[in-house]
């Protein structure tokens, strides 16, 4: 009798599961500026400029980042975002087949000379976007991913609000110029910021100086890349070049020097020698006045916590991403603790899921980051035998049998 009053109670007790409700935390996405008195010498020629630590989002230095310019083929940024997109969700794949249409074909400024009716793979028409800055190719890849180059021209805008850009509006996916076609340096910096960060492969394409573009006869085009300094400057490996009339000469570059990456973008300025010039000095500047801080490494433990109805009743979680800070290269390191902030975690779960985030705080009490948290392995959800086990060994240890 006793074992029977036993085994019903073991029966209740795993058969009352508790629903649990998980909170959403709001993003974060702020970037600290830190402006400087230096940008006329720093970037005498342009008329717009701005440097940026991709990883904390800190402006290094900042001149007229906010003025509304035509941005030229710095452009193809949002268009190259927008085509990654694709990939990413699966409605696209480097080796689908693009049809050209008279309208790419018929497209001028820089370009490749695609002809109507001719079939390239998706990865040529990127290599010759990034490389080659050709606009045939960007039309033709607007009207792959949207089925009209007016309807990926308003993906362009709407993929601009959600980045959070406040004086961009374009009108085509290539930069020629065009009434109502504007952005500021502030930006193209975000875009050029996101483009990296989401989808580092694009440096694949873009740090290639010259390369060659076979066409559907057998024959070659000589792809060489509108941004030089990724063959002159050690470290640049993008990212996007642009001329027109109205807009002048500019460039959005981006360059990796110890494990610190920095964008970098200037407009209006009069000449492609100065506007290596200024790009060179600005690069330089942010890399002997910075450095980045790692303060812990991704994946790094930082607490162990109960997963409702799961498989297993606890987990690690991790950091997503390293917590870095952004220092002047002659600061010391300072000392750290953590403060995690943690939704109700259910399972299932899987290693990636955004469960909490972890605030990193100075010694003086400054919160320097918050860094994503999840778990570190996937936890399933718990079955009826999971319960009843789990029950049965608490039960005969005296304990409390879980709900």
């Amino acid at each position: 009798m006793k074992k029977l009053i036993i085994f019903l109670s073991l029966f209740f007790a795993f058969t009352l599961i508790v629903k649990a409700e998980v909170k959403p935390l709001e993003d974060k996405n702020k970037t600290d500026t830190n402006k400087t008195d230096t940008s006329t010498s720093i970037t005498k020629y342009s008329e717009s400029a701005i440097l940026v630590e991709i990883s904390t989002g800190k402006v290094l230095f900042e001149k007229d980042a906010d003025i509304k310019r035509a941005p030229a083929s710095m452009t193809k940024i949002m268009s190259l975002i927008l085509i990654m997109d694709a990939i990413k969700n699966g409605n696209l794949t480097l080796d689908d087949k693009v049809i050209i249409s008279e309208n790419a074909s018929n497209m001028g400024g820089s370009q490749v000379y695609l002809n109507t009716g001719e079939t390239y793979k998706v990865e040529e028409l990127i290599k010759s976007i990034a490389i080659a800055s050709a606009n045939d190719a960007v039309v033709a890849m607007s009207e792959k991913v949207a089925g009209t180059e007016e309807k990926f021209v308003e993906m362009m805008n709407n993929k601009c609000k959600e980045l959070g850009c406040t004086n961009t509006n374009f009108v085509n996916p290539h930069g020629l110029d065009a009434e109502g076609h504007y952005s500021s340096a502030r930006d193209m910096a975000l875009m050029g910021s996101y483009l990296v960060s989401n989808y580092p492969e694009i440096l694949n394409y873009t740090s290639i100086y010259e390369d060659y573009l076979q066409r559907p006869d057998g024959s070659n085009t000589w792809l060489v890349n509108t941004n030089k300094l990724v063959r002159f400057y050690k470290d640049v490996d993008g990212l996007k070049t642009g001329f027109t009339e109205s807009a002048g000469y500019c460039l959005t570059s981006t360059a990796q020097k110890n494990n610190m990456r920095l964008v970098g973008v200037v407009m209006g300025v009069d000449s492609p020698d100065n506007r290596t010039s200024d790009t060179v000095k600005m690069l330089n500047y942010g890399f002997n006045t910075y450095k980045l801080s790692v303060i812990y490494e991704k994946n790094k433990i930082i607490d162990k916590v109960r997963v409702e109805k799961g498989k297993d009743e606890t987990v690690d979680v991790v950091l997503m991403n390293d917590a870095t800070e952004l220092l002047n290269i002659n600061d010391a390191k300072k000392d750290y603790t953590i403060n995690v902030k943690l939704n109700k975690i259910t399972a299932p779960v899987k290693k990636g899921d955004k469960v909490g985030t972890a605030e990193i705080i100075d010694n003086d009490g400054n919160m320097i980051t918050t860094v994503d948290i999840t778990v570190n392995k996937d936890v399933k959800k718990a079955n009826l035998w999971d319960y009843f086990k789990r029950n049965l060994d608490l039960l005969l240890s005296g304990k409390k049998i879980y709900n």
